[in-house]
């Protein structure tokens, strides 16, 4: 007897160029060579439109990047953990990997990372071309999320965001979490020439991107491209929260 649904539905919406939201439900496993004993899901790349190569990763027991991954010349790479346990070596040394750590590597550098507990090891990868700025440069970063405190984004009560990365010069991204408390919503639609990859920590929304309004709940990975107006509200008693990446410090190239 099959147990194949009647009719397959999703709520993937992608538009290349512009905007995607791709559901957890909807990944498939791609092997990628340096990632070892790990199910690899490539969510965000330039054949999408991307700027960059975001991927959502599992990580079983003794698995991960056992040699420096995003190593090649240019290539600046992060990761932040999800869940499970594991260690990381970045920043010079090693450290210990559980929810919430992040760590940054500057170009050329990479990140290793291997699984050392009984269950998956759950992580956002990231990587990008560095864009150099004459008289500056980034450095390594280690950090937990829950250390850091939420502002008050944008002077509303109900919506609060964190900064992962410094506000220097030396670094062409950051990455925040972005949290809207019951009935927080963006005050404005946003349109601009950053683009984002944003994974879903929390809770639920409904997301205005182009012309189109998706609901998203926790999981779901979110691409909004150059241009791509962009607004959202939580939905939910949950807080809706996710982590995302913005290109900044860098003027447009011609």
């Amino acid at each position: 007897m099959s147990n194949m649904p009647e009719i397959l539905t999703s709520r993937a919406v992608v538009r290349p160029g512009s905007y995607a939201v791709i559901p957890a439900a909807g990944l498939v496993n791609n092997v990628v060579p340096g990632l070892e004993k790990c199910r690899v899901s490539i969510v965000a790349s330039p054949k999408l439109g991307a700027g960059f190569v975001q991927y959502v990763l599992e990580a079983e027991t003794g698995g991960g990047a056992l040699r420096p991954f995003a190593a090649e010349p240019g290539i600046e790479s992060f990761l932040y953990c999800l869940e499970g346990e594991g260690v990381m070596a970045a920043a010079g040394g090693e450290q210990a990997l559980g929810p919430g750590s992040y760590a940054f590597a500057p170009a050329g550098a990479g990140l290793e990372f291997r699984n050392t507990g009984e269950g998956k090891l759950k992580l956002l990868l990231y990587k990008q071309r560095y864009t150099p700025l004459t008289g500056h440069a980034a450095r390594p970063i280690t950090g937990e999320a829950e250390s850091i405190p939420f502002r008050v984004y944008e002077g509303l009560a109900q919506v609060l965001i964190k900064d992962l990365l410094p506000a220097e010069l030396g670094f062409d991204l950051n990455f925040h979490i972005l949290s809207f408390r019951p009935g927080g919503g963006h005050p404005f639609v946003e349109t601009h020439v950053q683009e984002h990859g944003a994974y879903v920590l929390s809770g639920a929304g409904c997301y205005y991107l182009n012309d189109n309004w998706s609901m998203v709940k926790k999981n779901d990975f979110i691409w909004f491209g150059p241009y791509c107006p962009q607004a959202a509200y939580g939905a939910g008693a949950e807080d809706f929260a996710y982590i995302y990446s913005k290109d900044c410090n860098r003027d447009a190239a011609l």
